[in-house]
């Protein structure tokens, strides 16, 4: 069962600070969070919850504020729940009313909102914060603009422009021949081994970094049936088919790899996890 919270924590000046604590209004993760529209995912967090008894879930906000922060450093869910323990701003950022020193959540909870939250969502709540930095940046750009105008009046702004696009001269004469002859045109079974590969890739960077044996991939199998498509002078449609099958069949085994991993609390990277979005749509397309 799921109940909209009642959003006590509107902004930065409603969140309860104790005596002696004082937080800085312009820290990133204040601004980070009051750049997240939380009522849009809120309402489709919601819709996971059909029935109407049972225990309430946690609030959205502090679902995904905790597992976006979890991607960010790669925290282990116990490391997180300490982070999110001592750090007051990792507090306002997951929507807890004031400063508090027991622990939010517990670290077994993180296991239940990553099978509830995708990573589409986490990307893109990064998405808005992404924007946000950006929408302050050409802000900021105008404004230096503003009060730094270019001097040297009319006749010098005349002269740079001149300057900058000369009138043309001459015939521009156009190759053909000069285009690369070596561009990629990638069929759906190439995109396939490529995203194999990429996940492969990934699987031994977790088992490396956090000790796992490594798992059956069955890399050379899938190498052997990729080239031998790739490299056939005639391939039918019945051999593309079967291809495009058994790649698959290789994605889905990795990514149901890298499921189990993220479900016991190892967070990929943030380049890996916008990695992994794509394959996961080139997957299900």
């Amino acid at each position: 069962m799921y109940k909209y919270t009642d959003n006590t924590q509107s902004n930065f000046l409603d969140f309860n600070q104790p005596i002696g604590l004082h937080m800085n209004p312009e820290n990133r993760w204040v601004k980070m969070a009051d750049a997240i529209p939380w009522e849009v995912f809120e309402k489709k967090y919601s819709r996971l919850f059909k029935g109407k008894n049972g225990r309430v879930a946690k609030p959205l906000r502090l679902a995904l504020g905790s597992l976006i922060i979890q991607t960010k450093y790669q925290y282990s869910d116990r490391e997180l729940v300490e982070q999110l323990t001592e750090n007051p701003y990792y507090q306002y950022f997951i929507g807890l009313p004031g400063y508090q020193e027991e622990p939010p959540i517990d670290a077994s909870t993180l296991v239940l909102f990553r099978k509830r939250l995708k990573m589409d969502v986490i990307m893109e709540a990064n998405e808005y914060m992404l924007d946000a930095v950006k929408e302050k940046e050409s802000s900021d750009k105008k404004d230096d603009d503003h009060n730094n105008p270019p001097s040297g009046g009319e006749s010098n702004g005349q002269d740079t422009k001149q300057e900058q696009f000369p009138e043309n001269k001459g015939t521009l004469m156009l190759d053909a021949t000069c285009a690369p002859s070596n561009i990629r045109y990638p069929q759906d079974f190439s995109l396939l081994n490529e995203a194999r590969e990429k996940l492969e890739t990934i699987i031994i960077r977790f088992c490396k970094t956090y000790g796992f044996s490594r798992p059956r991939m069955y890399r050379r199998i899938a190498r052997k049936n990729y080239l031998a498509l790739a490299k056939a002078k005639k391939r039918s449609t019945k051999k593309i088919r079967a291809t495009i099958r058994k790649q698959l069949a290789f994605i889905r085994r990795d990514i149901g790899y890298l499921e189990n991993f993220m479900q016991d609390g190892y967070a990929p990277t943030l380049k890996e996890s916008t990695l992994l979005l794509t394959i996961s749509k080139l997957y299900e397309q």
